[in-house]
């Protein structure tokens, strides 16, 4: 038979791991499994001149620990595959190249759904994690997808996004 001294130790010592558990998650969720966090997903189109150019499936960055991590947890993006990142409100944004393994393009989008700005954005040299490149536009929203996209769909500065559910 168990001692109620021995219960008790063994549920103190449980309740005492789930919380360090709980905790180090609450401060950092990209330890969860996945995507680095519960990313919702939406679908982004490019339209010019009346006609869909193409139609991306995207993972929302809607928080500041999401838009921080980016894609910089994945290895690689399928064809029209993107991350979305969402800003509380319009502005100048910059991003960088942080732990990536693969090139993008970054799209910044205004308030209205213009494209205001494409940067084809390398991949950073091995050792130069404190000193990397910003990409700036002003947006609200910045899309990124795979290196050369924007190009191989003729999506430019001045096209319209359409964001299913923004």
């Amino acid at each position: 038979m168990v001692s109620r001294y021995s219960l008790g130790s063994a549920v103190l010592v449980v309740l005492v791991l789930v919380s360090a558990g709980a905790l180090a998650v609450a401060s950092n969720p990209t330890l969860l499994p996945g995507d680095g966090g519960d990313y919702n997903r939406t679908s982004v189109s490019v339209v010019s001149d009346g006609e869909v150019l193409t139609e991306v499936d995207v993972r929302v960055a809607d928080t500041y620990e999401k838009r921080y991590t980016g894609l910089s947890d994945t290895e690689s993006l399928g064809p029209d595959e993107g991350m979305l990142f969402v800003h509380d409100s319009e502005g100048e944004h910059a991003y960088v190249m942080r732990e990536m393994a693969f090139p993008l393009d970054i799209v910044f989008i205004d308030a209205n759904g213009t494209i205001t700005r494409i940067h084809h954005a390398e991949l950073p040299p091995e050792g130069s994690e404190g000193d990397l490149t910003r990409y700036r536009g002003t947006g609200k929203y910045v899309l990124e997808v795979p290196y050369g996209y924007t190009n191989e769909t003729g999506v430019s500065a001045g096209d319209t996004v359409r964001i299913d559910g923004y």
